[in-house]
């Protein structure tokens, strides 16, 4: 998974998390989460606030189903 793989991390750290409400997640912790996501392989440095924001909405909308 690459930083542009939105969903597919949404629903990676659905599963890895399924008990933490997301909308409440600290960027730094949501960060760490996704670079240590099994299968996760992009550089942990070319994430932004932009792409964090998209997946947290994403991991949001997943979380609702």
């Amino acid at each position: 998974m690459k930083w542009t793989d939105t969903q597919d991390i949404a629903v990676a750290l659905t599963d890895t998390h399924p008990d933490v409400d997301p909308q409440y997640v600290r960027f730094t912790d949501l960060h760490r989460w996704i670079t240590e996501l099994e299968g996760f392989d992009d550089d942990p440095e070319r994430s932004n606030e932009k792409i964090l924001e998209a997946i947290q909405a994403a991991w949001i909308d997943d979380a609702a189903y």
